[in-house]
């Protein structure tokens, strides 16, 4: 409970703190010699700012204990190690849900909330494909695609995931509340923001980056050019994701930021197959490992791993020539497995 205090306060901390925080936390700093070193640089004189970060944090374990909110610190093991490789990781992820969720290799898809008939109906066949093939899908539980998606992944029996832009008591908007209940059975809500937090507009952007981070890949359907989608689509080349878009009406004007991303380089999206060979996934993947079992004694990443000594996915991309976008999916088969097992702070170690 003690690390966990300071974790969330250092996850009520201005933006600005992100990145050194991320920078001590992977260098082995503890949350509170982290938190103590940003009080002393920016806040020296204002002795009531600590006291007043340390009651929020308190407030929101609180609040979260009475709500059924769990509280993922970076440490804990089940914190998805996707998100550990983005440059600016949340210290701390609030959930309504089944954190198994996250041991899935997943897929965003986003695009506008005032979707086309047609957005709307690809967005749900697409999760449903992905979702009966073992994927989760991650996107905003925002109006339009983004909850078309979630149905559509639990349509067919499968996880989702919804990354909101408030605490994950409050949702938004709330005639998603039941779909949000819906998708907590296998999948769940999360968020980086502590329990009763407000939909402030600011805090929509700031979560793309999380939706991105969870996923192997972002689809894009129905952007327009100055959509979020395009957003979470530019985290996702930013964090190495692979990022794919779904071609559109090119008279409505509502598909110009999806055209933009394809006239760039996306792969070009018509079914859930393109998604799955863009990922070198066979489309015929298990839903409980999503690819073909390697074999464990010839397999090189557990090469470089050795039994009982936890290793962080830097040193394992660096013995193993990989890099951290293509090394995650093979440390996840292996999890899976058994052959690997996940450890605080995002690191792995052979079993």
């Amino acid at each position: 409970m003690t690390d966990l205090i300071h974790y969330i306060a250092l996850s009520l901390l201005p933006s600005w703190s992100w990145l050194p925080i991320a920078e001590r936390l992977r260098a082995g700093d503890l949350p509170a010699a982290v938190f103590d070193r940003l009080m002393a640089r920016h806040w020296p004189d204002d002795p009531h700012h600590r006291s007043d970060v340390y009651a929020r944090a308190r407030a929101a374990i609180d609040r979260g204990q009475t709500r059924r909110i769990a509280p993922i610190a970076w440490n804990n093991p089940v914190y998805p190690v996707a998100l550990t490789t983005i440059a600016d990781p949340p210290p701390v992820l609030w959930m309504q849900g089944s954190s198994a969720a996250f041991d899935r290799p997943a897929v965003a898809i986003v695009g506008a909330r005032a979707a086309s008939a047609y957005g709307l109906s690809v967005a749900e066949r697409l999760a449903a494909d992905l979702a009966a093939r073992g994927l989760a899908i991650v996107s905003g539980l925002a109006r339009g695609v983004d909850s078309a998606a979630h149905r559509g992944a639990l349509s067919a029996g499968g996880v989702t995931l919804g990354i909101m832009g408030s605490g994950v008591d409050v949702v938004y908007p709330p005639e998603h509340a039941s779909l949000a209940r819906d998708m907590q059975q296998d999948g769940g809500v999360v968020s980086e923001l502590v329990p009763g937090t407000p939909p402030l507009k600011q805090f929509f952007p700031m979560r793309n980056r999380i939706i991105s981070g969870l996923s192997r890949a972002v689809v894009v359907i129905e952007a327009g050019e100055k959509s979020g989608s395009l957003i979470t689509a530019r985290c996702a080349l930013e964090q190495g994701r692979d990022v794919l878009a779904v071609p559109g009406n090119v008279l409505s004007g509502r598909n110009r930021g999806a055209h933009a991303l394809l006239k760039d380089g996306a792969k070009i999206v018509e079914s859930a197959d393109d998604i799955l060979e863009e990922l070198r996934m066979p489309p015929a993947a298990c839903a409980s490992t999503c690819g073909e079992p390697a074999s464990l004694n010839q397999d090189p990443i557990l090469a470089c791993l050795t039994p009982g000594e936890p290793s962080d996915l830097d040193a394992i991309a660096e013995r193993s020539g990989l890099t951290t976008a293509r090394l995650l999916p093979r440390l996840f088969e292996l999890e899976l497995q058994g052959a690997v097992a996940r450890v605080g702070g995002g690191r792995f170690v052979r079993v």
